[in-house]
């Protein structure tokens, strides 16, 4: 690689400004290109990078105990700035980890902006520059101009998100009060189906319209598509909608042969059959309220939500048909994406990204392979999800249920989540070194 040879990287929200940090700090010259001050989105009013909008929560702090907690402790291992930050700004909030905002923003502002090796471009980019090395990390609400652009050489493959049903874990779902069958017989037994009788369901349905919502910010209103409407205004329409659509039982019978009164369906969410998507049941409310009125439904009373619904304006890429595992644009491997427009949901989540995009764009400039997506990793799971072929692709958070099972079969949850952590705090090591290992061949 050309001592002088650098990236452009696209946007400094959390994903950016990780990538432009990780190469800057390994010597690699960055052109960081944000319209901040210039222009803004609705969402954002503060002039400093990496502003936080929706939260100040960067979810739980333990490691041993969830899955946020561990992709932070990979982040480290890397040499997160976010995590630098956090810990620099962090507020009291029990075992979450929380940041004052504007202090967070202004901390990381300032490390970016007094890297020698980092310039700021402050410009809006309306294109990618060709045959140049460059990580695009625009976040959900990327300018009209490169948003048209991108949907434009992707063959419109830019999705507009609207709204998302909740996943939940296998393991908490209670399958003596299921039934697995397609409808008409029509597959191979693809689907759970969680029955409920009249009582059962006339009871979710009022808990789910006089349940609390989330109430959209004003560049977030706008119409919804039929096919992501949210299940509480579909059930608004009447009491008998969702039993006449999503939740009909027509064509439906189980071991018994009987039909249902009303069915939830449920779909694995990855192949090992760990995590399963609650079908068409995108929703509005409040995390606390989906869990109540959700956890009515007889084979969900205890179940664990890996993800829960969420609604808002999000621009993300069919990321299985653009991207290989190492973020980088099939068929231009100098062009990488970074952050929640791949389809990682959260903050915590975009941040990683920007590191995975930033070590595999270095590891190519040094001619090396780019990391494997090792999915024994937090980091590594997720990058395989946005690049695994997947027909009804959708933003993911981390959470146990992408991670490979472990070889055992392990019942106690607490001894179940540390051996994740630790064989996942071994592997990203691995990663980590192989990284570090093809840089330090080289003279950058």
């Amino acid at each position: 690689m050309q001592q002088k040879t650098g990236v452009k990287v696209i946007g400094a929200g959390l994903a950016g400004c990780e990538a432009a940090h990780y190469l800057a700090a390994r010597g690699i010259p960055v052109t960081l290109v944000d319209m901040k001050p210039k222009k803004f989105t609705p969402a954002h009013s503060d002039e400093n990078f990496c502003e936080l909008v929706c939260s100040n929560s960067l979810k739980s702090a333990d490691m041993y105990g969830n899955a946020c907690g561990l992709l932070k402790e990979e982040m480290r291992l890397f040499g997160s700035l976010t995590m630098e930050a956090a810990e620099k700004t962090r507020v009291p909030a029990g075992g979450a980890l929380a940041v004052e905002r504007h202090a967070f923003a202004e901390y990381v502002t300032q490390k970016i902006r007094q890297n020698a090796n980092i310039r700021i471009a402050e410009a809006e980019a309306e294109d990618i520059p060709e045959g140049e090395w460059t990580i695009v990390a625009t976040g959900p609400l990327t300018a009209d101009k490169l948003a048209e652009k991108l949907s434009e050489r992707f063959g419109g493959g830019l999705f507009f998100y609207d709204a998302a049903a909740p996943i939940v874990s296998a393991q908490s779902v209670d399958f003596s009060k299921t039934f697995t069958a397609d409808r008409y017989g029509r597959g191979e037994g693809d689907y759970v189906n969680c029955p409920m009788d009249r009582e059962e369901y006339e009871a979710f349905v009022d808990a789910l319209l006089s349940a609390e919502r989330v109430i959209a910010r004003d560049f977030e209103k706008r119409d919804v598509f039929e096919g992501c409407m949210p299940v509480e205004i579909m059930a608004s329409r009447g009491k008998d909608t969702l039993r006449f659509g999503t939740f009909k039982p027509v064509g439906l019978y189980d071991e018994n042969g009987k039909r249902p009164y009303a069915v939830l369906q449920l779909r694995k969410e990855n192949c090992e059959g760990t995590a399963y998507n609650l079908v068409g049941c995108q929703t509005n409310l409040k995390f606390g309220e989906q869990k109540r009125v959700f956890s009515m439904i007889p084979a969900l009373k205890n179940a664990e939500f890996l993800r829960y619904g969420v609604m808002h304006r999000n621009t993300f890429l069919n990321s299985p048909q653009i991207l290989d595992a190492d973020s980088s644009v099939k068929g231009d491997g100098k062009v990488f994406f970074a952050g929640q427009m791949t389809g990682v949901e959260g903050y915590v989540e975009s941040a990683a990204s920007g590191i995975w995009a930033a070590a595999n764009c270095a590891l190519k400039m040094c001619g090396k392979q780019p990391m494997p997506a090792d999915t024994s990793t937090v980091m590594g799971a997720l990058a395989a999800h946005i690049s695994a072929p997947n027909a009804d692709f959708q933003p993911m958070n981390a959470n146990y249920g992408i991670l490979r099972p472990l070889e055992s079969e392990v019942r106690d949850k607490a001894l179940k989540k540390r051996m994740f952590a630790e064989r996942a705090l071994r592997s990203a090591e691995k990663l980590k070194e192989y990284a570090e290992s093809a840089f330090a061949e080289q003279e950058l």
